[in-house]
Protein backbone atom coordinates (compact mmCIF):
# COMPACT_ATOMS: atom_id res chain seq x y z
CA UNK A 1 0.00 0.00 0.00
CA UNK A 2 1.06 3.52 -0.98
CA UNK A 3 1.04 6.22 2.14
CA UNK A 4 2.52 9.61 1.96
CA UNK A 5 4.40 8.61 -0.92
CA UNK A 6 6.00 12.39 -1.54
CA UNK A 7 7.31 12.61 1.78
CA UNK A 8 10.33 10.42 2.10
CA UNK A 9 13.22 10.61 3.93
CA UNK A 10 15.00 13.32 2.48
CA UNK A 11 17.91 13.68 5.47
CA UNK A 12 18.71 9.69 4.43
CA UNK A 13 22.04 9.35 6.18
CA UNK A 14 23.76 7.16 2.98
CA UNK A 15 26.90 8.74 2.10
CA UNK A 16 25.84 8.43 -1.41
CA UNK A 17 22.84 10.67 -1.08
CA UNK A 18 25.06 12.95 1.03
CA UNK A 19 27.73 13.27 -1.94
CA UNK A 20 24.77 14.51 -4.22
CA UNK A 21 23.52 16.89 -1.50
CA UNK A 22 26.84 18.53 -1.42
CA UNK A 23 26.38 20.23 -5.16
CA UNK A 24 24.50 23.20 -4.41
CA UNK A 25 20.83 23.38 -6.07
CA UNK A 26 20.45 24.80 -9.04
CA UNK A 27 17.73 27.58 -8.14
CA UNK A 28 19.73 28.37 -5.43
CA UNK A 29 23.17 28.84 -7.53
CA UNK A 30 20.62 31.03 -10.14
CA UNK A 31 18.44 32.77 -7.97
CA UNK A 32 16.62 35.31 -10.65
CA UNK A 33 15.14 31.69 -11.80
CA UNK A 34 11.81 31.08 -11.51
CA UNK A 35 9.84 28.23 -11.64
CA UNK A 36 7.25 27.64 -14.70
CA UNK A 37 3.80 27.77 -14.32
CA UNK A 38 3.81 23.56 -14.29
CA UNK A 39 1.49 21.44 -11.69
CA UNK A 40 3.00 20.29 -8.06
CA UNK A 41 3.13 16.94 -8.02
CA UNK A 42 0.60 14.98 -6.37
CA UNK A 43 0.59 11.10 -4.76
CA UNK A 44 -2.40 10.96 -6.92
CA UNK A 45 -0.24 11.57 -10.11
CA UNK A 46 2.28 9.12 -8.48
CA UNK A 47 -0.33 6.42 -8.75
CA UNK A 48 -1.34 6.80 -12.27
CA UNK A 49 2.26 6.31 -13.19
CA UNK A 50 2.37 3.33 -11.09
CA UNK A 51 -0.46 2.02 -12.87
CA UNK A 52 0.72 2.75 -16.43
CA UNK A 53 4.51 1.22 -15.15
CA UNK A 54 4.30 -0.65 -12.61
CA UNK A 55 6.05 0.06 -8.64
CA UNK A 56 9.60 -1.55 -9.30
CA UNK A 57 9.81 1.11 -12.09
CA UNK A 58 8.38 4.49 -10.56
CA UNK A 59 11.13 5.98 -8.08
CA UNK A 60 10.40 7.97 -5.12
CA UNK A 61 12.41 7.15 -2.06
CA UNK A 62 15.02 10.24 -1.82
CA UNK A 63 17.64 7.89 -1.96
CA UNK A 64 16.65 6.38 -5.54
CA UNK A 65 16.09 9.86 -7.20
CA UNK A 66 19.35 12.30 -6.27
CA UNK A 67 21.46 10.50 -8.69
CA UNK A 68 19.12 11.47 -11.16
CA UNK A 69 19.14 15.44 -10.06
CA UNK A 70 22.83 15.63 -10.20
CA UNK A 71 24.80 16.18 -13.61
CA UNK A 72 27.77 14.46 -13.91
CA UNK A 73 30.35 17.47 -13.30
CA UNK A 74 28.60 18.13 -10.25
CA UNK A 75 28.00 21.49 -10.94
CA UNK A 76 24.26 21.93 -10.64
CA UNK A 77 21.37 19.75 -9.45
CA UNK A 78 17.21 19.67 -9.24
CA UNK A 79 14.64 18.40 -6.96
CA UNK A 80 13.03 16.34 -8.77
CA UNK A 81 11.00 13.71 -6.24
CA UNK A 82 9.63 10.87 -9.08
CA UNK A 83 11.96 9.23 -11.19
CA UNK A 84 10.12 6.89 -14.12
CA UNK A 85 11.25 4.21 -16.17
CA UNK A 86 9.23 3.12 -18.94
CA UNK A 87 10.32 -0.08 -21.31
CA UNK A 88 8.58 1.04 -24.79
CA UNK A 89 7.40 3.61 -26.87
CA UNK A 90 3.24 2.77 -25.39
CA UNK A 91 3.89 3.59 -21.83
CA UNK A 92 5.95 7.07 -22.67
CA UNK A 93 2.85 8.08 -24.62
CA UNK A 94 0.25 7.26 -21.93
CA UNK A 95 3.10 9.20 -19.36
CA UNK A 96 3.45 12.06 -22.04
CA UNK A 97 -0.31 12.69 -22.19
CA UNK A 98 -1.30 12.61 -18.53
CA UNK A 99 1.38 15.08 -18.06
CA UNK A 100 0.84 17.18 -21.00
CA UNK A 101 -3.45 17.38 -19.66
CA UNK A 102 -1.93 17.54 -15.80
CA UNK A 103 1.35 20.50 -17.29
CA UNK A 104 3.54 18.53 -15.16
CA UNK A 105 7.11 19.12 -16.20
CA UNK A 106 9.05 16.20 -17.54
CA UNK A 107 12.92 16.06 -17.95
CA UNK A 108 13.45 13.09 -20.38
CA UNK A 109 17.35 11.42 -19.01
CA UNK A 110 19.29 9.23 -20.78
CA UNK A 111 23.07 8.03 -19.63
CA UNK A 112 23.16 11.96 -18.14
CA UNK A 113 26.52 12.30 -18.75
CA UNK A 114 26.17 15.92 -20.23
CA UNK A 115 27.90 18.61 -19.91
CA UNK A 116 25.87 21.71 -19.93
CA UNK A 117 22.94 20.85 -17.74
CA UNK A 118 20.82 19.24 -19.66
CA UNK A 119 19.51 16.13 -18.50
CA UNK A 120 18.85 16.93 -15.42
CA UNK A 121 15.81 18.50 -13.34
CA UNK A 122 16.25 22.54 -12.76
CA UNK A 123 13.30 22.54 -10.23
CA UNK A 124 11.18 19.50 -9.63
CA UNK A 125 10.73 18.13 -13.04
CA UNK A 126 9.90 14.75 -13.02
CA UNK A 127 12.53 12.85 -14.68
CA UNK A 128 11.72 10.45 -17.42
CA UNK A 129 14.55 7.63 -17.83
CA UNK A 130 15.05 6.02 -21.03
CA UNK A 131 18.01 3.10 -18.98
CA UNK A 132 15.20 0.37 -19.62
CA UNK A 133 14.75 0.60 -22.94
CA UNK A 134 17.98 -0.98 -24.44
CA UNK A 135 16.52 -3.26 -27.16
CA UNK A 136 18.56 -3.88 -30.33
CA UNK A 137 15.77 -4.30 -32.58
CA UNK A 138 17.26 -4.79 -35.58
CA UNK A 139 20.53 -5.02 -37.60
CA UNK A 140 20.10 -5.26 -41.40
CA UNK A 141 23.71 -6.57 -43.00
CA UNK A 142 22.46 -5.72 -46.65
CA UNK A 143 21.75 -2.34 -46.27
CA UNK A 144 24.13 -1.64 -42.94
CA UNK A 145 21.66 -0.41 -40.83
CA UNK A 146 20.49 -0.73 -37.32
CA UNK A 147 17.35 0.18 -35.50
CA UNK A 148 17.49 0.40 -31.46
CA UNK A 149 15.54 1.45 -28.94
CA UNK A 150 17.13 5.26 -27.53
CA UNK A 151 18.28 3.76 -23.90
CA UNK A 152 21.29 1.14 -25.44
CA UNK A 153 24.22 2.43 -24.33
CA UNK A 154 26.99 3.19 -27.45
CA UNK A 155 29.73 1.04 -26.21
CA UNK A 156 26.99 -2.71 -26.33
CA UNK A 157 25.47 -1.52 -29.77
CA UNK A 158 29.33 -1.02 -31.20
CA UNK A 159 30.30 -4.43 -29.28
CA UNK A 160 27.20 -6.25 -30.90
CA UNK A 161 27.65 -4.53 -34.32
CA UNK A 162 31.47 -5.43 -34.32
CA UNK A 163 30.26 -9.28 -34.42
CA UNK A 164 28.95 -8.51 -37.82
CA UNK A 165 32.10 -6.40 -39.40
CA UNK A 166 30.19 -2.80 -38.59
CA UNK A 167 30.14 0.13 -36.09
CA UNK A 168 28.40 3.40 -35.13
CA UNK A 169 30.00 6.13 -36.74
CA UNK A 170 30.22 8.20 -32.90
CA UNK A 171 33.04 7.20 -30.60
CA UNK A 172 32.58 8.86 -26.72
CA UNK A 173 34.76 9.02 -23.79
CA UNK A 174 31.30 8.54 -22.25
CA UNK A 175 30.46 5.76 -24.17
CA UNK A 176 30.41 3.10 -21.42
CA UNK A 177 27.58 4.96 -20.01
CA UNK A 178 25.65 7.44 -22.58
CA UNK A 179 22.94 6.42 -24.59
CA UNK A 180 22.27 6.48 -28.34
CA UNK A 181 19.03 8.03 -28.13
CA UNK A 182 20.85 10.72 -26.00
CA UNK A 183 23.37 11.05 -28.18
CA UNK A 184 20.75 11.65 -31.15
CA UNK A 185 19.07 14.21 -28.89
CA UNK A 186 22.32 15.97 -28.28
CA UNK A 187 23.89 15.74 -31.47
CA UNK A 188 26.93 14.00 -29.91
CA UNK A 189 30.07 14.98 -31.88
CA UNK A 190 32.90 12.87 -30.80
CA UNK A 191 36.45 12.02 -31.56
CA UNK A 192 36.29 10.35 -35.37
CA UNK A 193 33.64 13.42 -36.62
CA UNK A 194 36.58 14.15 -38.72
CA UNK A 195 36.20 10.91 -40.61
CA UNK A 196 32.33 10.26 -40.04
CA UNK A 197 30.32 13.37 -40.07
CA UNK A 198 28.15 14.04 -37.33
CA UNK A 199 24.64 12.58 -36.85
CA UNK A 200 22.53 15.22 -38.78
CA UNK A 201 24.08 12.95 -41.86
CA UNK A 202 24.34 9.47 -39.82
CA UNK A 203 21.00 9.09 -38.96
CA UNK A 204 18.40 7.65 -41.05
CA UNK A 205 15.46 7.81 -38.69
CA UNK A 206 13.92 8.48 -35.55
CA UNK A 207 10.22 7.56 -33.19
CA UNK A 208 9.48 10.02 -31.29
CA UNK A 209 6.64 11.19 -28.71
CA UNK A 210 5.66 14.43 -28.87
CA UNK A 211 4.29 16.38 -25.73
CA UNK A 212 0.71 15.56 -26.28
CA UNK A 213 1.35 11.86 -26.19
CA UNK A 214 1.65 11.44 -29.69
CA UNK A 215 3.79 8.88 -31.26
CA UNK A 216 5.91 10.35 -34.36
CA UNK A 217 6.90 7.32 -36.67
CA UNK A 218 9.73 8.47 -38.60
CA UNK A 219 11.81 5.24 -38.23
CA UNK A 220 12.60 5.24 -42.04
CA UNK A 221 16.13 3.02 -42.58
CA UNK A 222 16.44 4.27 -46.54
CA UNK A 223 19.22 5.90 -47.09
CA UNK A 224 17.56 7.91 -49.87
CA UNK A 225 13.96 9.50 -49.07
CA UNK A 226 13.17 12.81 -50.78
CA UNK A 227 9.54 13.24 -49.62
CA UNK A 228 8.66 16.66 -47.90
CA UNK A 229 10.26 17.90 -44.71
CA UNK A 230 13.14 15.93 -43.19
CA UNK A 231 11.19 16.00 -39.65
CA UNK A 232 14.18 13.69 -38.00
CA UNK A 233 16.63 16.80 -38.38
CA UNK A 234 14.02 18.59 -35.81
CA UNK A 235 14.89 16.22 -33.10
CA UNK A 236 18.67 15.87 -33.59
CA UNK A 237 20.04 18.40 -31.20
CA UNK A 238 17.01 19.37 -30.01
CA UNK A 239 17.87 18.06 -26.47
CA UNK A 240 14.48 16.86 -25.33
CA UNK A 241 12.53 19.76 -25.80
CA UNK A 242 10.58 18.99 -28.67
CA UNK A 243 9.63 15.40 -28.38
CA UNK A 244 11.15 11.70 -26.56
CA UNK A 245 13.31 10.10 -29.00
CA UNK A 246 12.00 6.51 -28.03
CA UNK A 247 13.90 4.49 -31.09
CA UNK A 248 17.04 4.93 -33.63
CA UNK A 249 18.05 3.93 -37.28
CA UNK A 250 21.75 4.44 -38.40
CA UNK A 251 23.72 4.09 -41.09
CA UNK A 252 26.64 2.30 -39.69
CA UNK A 253 30.18 2.47 -42.10
CA UNK A 254 32.50 -1.03 -42.36
CA UNK A 255 34.37 -1.90 -39.09
CA UNK A 256 38.07 -0.99 -39.82
CA UNK A 257 40.55 -3.91 -40.24
CA UNK A 258 43.80 -1.77 -39.45
CA UNK A 259 43.77 0.83 -37.24
CA UNK A 260 46.58 2.52 -36.44
CA UNK A 261 47.64 5.28 -34.06
CA UNK A 262 50.20 7.74 -33.44
CA UNK A 263 50.87 10.16 -30.28
CA UNK A 264 53.38 12.89 -31.87
CA UNK A 265 54.93 15.71 -29.37
CA UNK A 266 55.32 19.14 -30.50
CA UNK A 267 56.99 22.35 -29.99
CA UNK A 268 54.33 25.07 -30.89
CA UNK A 269 50.47 24.90 -32.17
CA UNK A 270 51.77 26.27 -35.22
CA UNK A 271 52.98 23.26 -35.61
CA UNK A 272 49.74 21.62 -34.18
CA UNK A 273 48.07 23.06 -37.28
CA UNK A 274 50.93 22.36 -39.86
CA UNK A 275 50.50 18.86 -38.96
CA UNK A 276 46.94 18.65 -38.65
CA UNK A 277 46.90 20.40 -42.72
CA UNK A 278 49.53 17.53 -43.64
CA UNK A 279 47.79 14.45 -42.05
CA UNK A 280 44.72 15.77 -43.92
CA UNK A 281 46.54 16.17 -47.37
CA UNK A 282 49.07 13.34 -47.18
CA UNK A 283 46.44 10.50 -45.34
CA UNK A 284 43.32 11.54 -46.86
CA UNK A 285 41.21 8.98 -47.12
CA UNK A 286 42.69 6.59 -44.21
CA UNK A 287 42.88 9.30 -41.62
CA UNK A 288 39.93 9.19 -38.98
CA UNK A 289 40.85 11.28 -36.04
CA UNK A 290 43.19 13.95 -35.20
CA UNK A 291 43.31 15.51 -31.69
CA UNK A 292 45.46 17.62 -29.24
CA UNK A 293 46.09 18.23 -26.12
CA UNK A 294 48.28 21.20 -24.84
CA UNK A 295 51.10 21.18 -21.91
CA UNK A 296 48.99 21.87 -18.82
CA UNK A 297 46.41 19.16 -19.60
CA UNK A 298 48.75 16.90 -19.73
CA UNK A 299 49.91 17.43 -16.66
CA UNK A 300 46.92 17.59 -15.47
CA UNK A 301 45.54 13.95 -16.63
CA UNK A 302 49.49 12.08 -15.91
CA UNK A 303 48.73 13.72 -12.26
CA UNK A 304 45.69 13.75 -11.37
CA UNK A 305 44.75 10.70 -12.44
CA UNK A 306 48.80 9.01 -12.26
CA UNK A 307 48.44 8.21 -15.99
CA UNK A 308 51.88 7.40 -17.32
CA UNK A 309 52.79 9.72 -20.48
CA UNK A 310 55.06 7.66 -22.90
CA UNK A 311 56.37 10.62 -24.15
CA UNK A 312 58.33 13.28 -22.45
CA UNK A 313 57.68 16.99 -21.74
CA UNK A 314 56.79 19.28 -24.42
CA UNK A 315 54.68 22.05 -25.17
CA UNK A 316 51.41 20.41 -27.47
CA UNK A 317 50.57 16.68 -28.16
CA UNK A 318 48.91 15.01 -31.05
CA UNK A 319 47.09 11.58 -31.82
CA UNK A 320 46.78 10.68 -35.42
CA UNK A 321 44.56 7.79 -36.05
CA UNK A 322 44.17 5.90 -39.15
CA UNK A 323 41.30 3.56 -39.81
CA UNK A 324 41.53 1.46 -43.66
CA UNK A 325 41.33 -2.10 -45.08
CA UNK A 326 44.83 -3.07 -46.01
CA UNK A 327 47.33 -3.37 -42.97
CA UNK A 328 50.40 -3.06 -44.97
CA UNK A 329 49.30 0.01 -47.09
CA UNK A 330 48.15 1.88 -44.08
CA UNK A 331 51.06 1.55 -41.72
CA UNK A 332 53.47 2.11 -45.06
CA UNK A 333 51.59 5.50 -45.72
CA UNK A 334 51.50 6.75 -41.72
CA UNK A 335 54.93 6.27 -41.49
CA UNK A 336 56.08 8.30 -44.47
CA UNK A 337 54.26 10.58 -43.28
CA UNK A 338 55.76 10.65 -39.64
CA UNK A 339 59.06 10.33 -41.24
CA UNK A 340 58.62 13.77 -43.21
CA UNK A 341 57.69 14.90 -40.29
CA UNK A 342 60.15 14.50 -37.88
CA UNK A 343 62.78 14.92 -40.88
CA UNK A 344 61.05 18.80 -41.36
CA UNK A 345 61.66 19.24 -37.32
CA UNK A 346 57.71 19.65 -37.24
CA UNK A 347 57.32 17.04 -34.99
CA UNK A 348 59.57 16.99 -31.89
CA UNK A 349 59.24 12.94 -31.05
CA UNK A 350 56.90 10.36 -31.35
CA UNK A 351 55.68 7.09 -30.88
CA UNK A 352 52.89 4.70 -33.18
CA UNK A 353 50.86 1.94 -31.84
CA UNK A 354 49.21 -0.74 -33.51
CA UNK A 355 48.04 -3.03 -30.71
CA UNK A 356 44.43 -2.21 -29.37
CA UNK A 357 46.51 -2.49 -25.64
CA UNK A 358 48.79 -0.16 -26.54
CA UNK A 359 46.32 2.53 -28.67
CA UNK A 360 43.45 1.80 -25.45
CA UNK A 361 46.47 2.83 -23.15
CA UNK A 362 47.21 6.11 -25.28
CA UNK A 363 43.76 7.34 -25.71
CA UNK A 364 43.09 7.11 -22.19
CA UNK A 365 45.43 10.00 -22.08
CA UNK A 366 42.97 12.52 -24.17
CA UNK A 367 39.16 10.59 -22.97
CA UNK A 368 39.98 11.04 -19.46
CA UNK A 369 41.27 14.64 -19.44
CA UNK A 370 37.52 16.22 -18.42
CA UNK A 371 37.76 13.43 -15.25
CA UNK A 372 40.69 14.70 -14.40
CA UNK A 373 39.89 18.26 -14.22
CA UNK A 374 37.41 17.48 -11.47
CA UNK A 375 40.37 16.42 -9.11
CA UNK A 376 41.05 20.29 -9.45
CA UNK A 377 37.63 21.14 -7.85
CA UNK A 378 35.22 22.64 -9.84
CA UNK A 379 35.45 22.82 -13.81
CA UNK A 380 34.45 25.76 -15.42
CA UNK A 381 33.49 23.76 -18.94
CA UNK A 382 33.00 24.88 -22.54
CA UNK A 383 33.22 23.81 -26.10
CA UNK A 384 33.75 26.02 -28.57
CA UNK A 385 34.16 26.05 -32.87
CA UNK A 386 36.60 27.94 -34.45
CA UNK A 387 38.79 28.87 -37.47
CA UNK A 388 42.10 26.73 -37.15
CA UNK A 389 43.66 30.72 -37.27
CA UNK A 390 42.73 31.45 -33.86
CA UNK A 391 42.16 28.52 -32.46
CA UNK A 392 44.55 28.05 -29.62
CA UNK A 393 44.16 32.10 -29.10
CA UNK A 394 41.22 31.56 -27.19
CA UNK A 395 42.98 29.75 -24.76
CA UNK A 396 45.94 32.14 -24.38
CA UNK A 397 43.29 35.48 -24.34
CA UNK A 398 41.79 33.21 -21.38
CA UNK A 399 44.60 32.25 -19.44
CA UNK A 400 45.95 35.76 -19.25
CA UNK A 401 42.34 36.87 -18.25
CA UNK A 402 41.83 34.80 -15.38
CA UNK A 403 45.63 34.79 -14.33
CA UNK A 404 46.24 33.20 -10.47
CA UNK A 405 42.47 33.26 -9.38
CA UNK A 406 42.35 29.96 -11.64
CA UNK A 407 44.01 26.69 -10.76
CA UNK A 408 44.46 26.19 -14.80
CA UNK A 409 43.31 27.08 -17.37
CA UNK A 410 43.78 24.48 -20.08
CA UNK A 411 42.93 23.90 -23.80
CA UNK A 412 42.38 20.15 -25.63
CA UNK A 413 39.73 18.82 -28.34
CA UNK A 414 39.10 18.22 -31.66
CA UNK A 415 41.32 20.10 -34.04
CA UNK A 416 40.40 18.19 -37.44
CA UNK A 417 37.11 19.50 -36.74
CA UNK A 418 37.64 22.54 -35.59
CA UNK A 419 36.38 21.74 -31.72
CA UNK A 420 37.97 23.35 -28.77
CA UNK A 421 37.41 22.54 -25.43
CA UNK A 422 38.52 25.13 -23.24
CA UNK A 423 38.55 24.37 -19.35
CA UNK A 424 39.13 26.48 -16.25
CA UNK A 425 39.40 24.82 -12.79
CA UNK A 426 39.09 26.41 -9.43
CA UNK A 427 39.28 24.74 -5.95
CA UNK A 428 35.99 25.62 -5.56
CA UNK A 429 33.11 27.52 -7.67
CA UNK A 430 33.74 31.15 -7.61
CA UNK A 431 31.59 33.46 -9.27
CA UNK A 432 34.59 36.10 -9.68
CA UNK A 433 35.98 33.61 -12.11
CA UNK A 434 32.88 33.05 -13.56
CA UNK A 435 32.12 36.43 -14.14
CA UNK A 436 36.01 36.99 -15.97
CA UNK A 437 34.63 33.96 -18.53
CA UNK A 438 31.19 34.82 -19.71
CA UNK A 439 29.79 36.40 -21.45
CA UNK A 440 33.79 37.33 -22.53
CA UNK A 441 34.92 34.16 -23.94
CA UNK A 442 31.20 34.15 -26.06
CA UNK A 443 32.16 37.25 -26.88
CA UNK A 444 35.22 36.48 -28.11
CA UNK A 445 33.69 33.49 -30.14
CA UNK A 446 31.23 35.63 -31.91
CA UNK A 447 33.70 37.99 -32.98
CA UNK A 448 35.78 35.44 -34.94
CA UNK A 449 32.02 33.98 -36.22
CA UNK A 450 32.29 30.98 -34.21
CA UNK A 451 29.61 28.68 -32.32
CA UNK A 452 29.48 29.17 -28.85
CA UNK A 453 28.72 25.23 -28.52
CA UNK A 454 30.34 22.52 -31.07
CA UNK A 455 28.87 19.43 -29.57
CA UNK A 456 27.91 19.66 -26.22
CA UNK A 457 24.36 21.46 -26.68
CA UNK A 458 23.62 24.31 -24.64
CA UNK A 459 21.47 22.75 -22.04
CA UNK A 460 20.84 25.11 -18.62
CA UNK A 461 23.95 26.69 -18.88
CA UNK A 462 24.54 28.14 -22.33
CA UNK A 463 20.71 29.03 -23.31
CA UNK A 464 20.73 32.19 -22.40
CA UNK A 465 23.92 32.81 -24.75
CA UNK A 466 22.79 31.69 -27.88
CA UNK A 467 22.15 34.68 -29.48
CA UNK A 468 25.99 35.14 -29.86
CA UNK A 469 25.75 32.01 -32.45
CA UNK A 470 22.49 32.35 -33.99
CA UNK A 471 20.18 35.52 -34.90
CA UNK A 472 16.98 37.07 -33.31
CA UNK A 473 15.42 35.38 -36.23
CA UNK A 474 16.36 32.09 -35.93
CA UNK A 475 15.93 32.42 -32.22
CA UNK A 476 12.39 33.30 -32.68
CA UNK A 477 11.55 30.38 -35.16
CA UNK A 478 13.00 28.08 -32.54
CA UNK A 479 10.63 29.68 -30.33
CA UNK A 480 7.81 28.99 -32.78
CA UNK A 481 8.37 25.34 -33.62
CA UNK A 482 8.81 24.45 -29.73
CA UNK A 483 5.09 26.39 -29.18
CA UNK A 484 3.85 24.48 -31.81
CA UNK A 485 5.07 20.81 -30.46
CA UNK A 486 5.00 21.72 -27.11
CA UNK A 487 2.41 24.28 -26.54
CA UNK A 488 2.60 23.62 -22.52
CA UNK A 489 5.63 23.89 -22.45
CA UNK A 490 6.36 20.59 -20.47
CA UNK A 491 9.31 19.19 -22.27
CA UNK A 492 12.75 19.98 -20.61
CA UNK A 493 11.90 23.35 -19.53
CA UNK A 494 14.52 25.76 -19.00
CA UNK A 495 16.73 24.21 -21.67
CA UNK A 496 18.43 24.98 -25.31
CA UNK A 497 15.87 28.72 -25.69
CA UNK A 498 16.57 31.90 -23.51
CA UNK A 499 14.65 32.83 -21.05
CA UNK A 500 12.15 35.76 -22.17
Amino acid sequence: MQRNILKRLLSSPCPRLQRYKSVSLTCEQYPNLKRGDFAQLEDSDVQTFTSILGPGNVLTLADDVEGYNTDWLRTVRGQTRCVLKPKDTEQISEILSFCNKRRIAVCPQGGNTGLVGGSVPVFDEVVLSTSQMNKILNIDLDSSTVVAQSGVVLEALDTELSQHGLMVPIDLGAKGSCHIGGNVATNAGGLRLLRYGSLHGSVLGIEAVMANGQVLDCLNTLKKDNTGYDLKQLFIGSEGTLGVITKVALALPPRPKSINLAYLSLKSFADVATVFRRSRADLGEILSSCEFIDKECMKCVTENLNLSNPLGHSEFYMLIETSGSNPTHDEEKLNIFLENMLAEEIVSDGTVATAPSKQREIWQLRERIAESLLVDGYCYKYDISLPLSVFYQAVLDMRQRVGGKATRCVGYGHIGDGNLHLNVTTPRYSQEVMDLIEPFLYEWTSKYRGSISAEHGLGFKKRNFIGFSKSAAAVMLMKKIKQEMDPNGILNPYKVLPDL
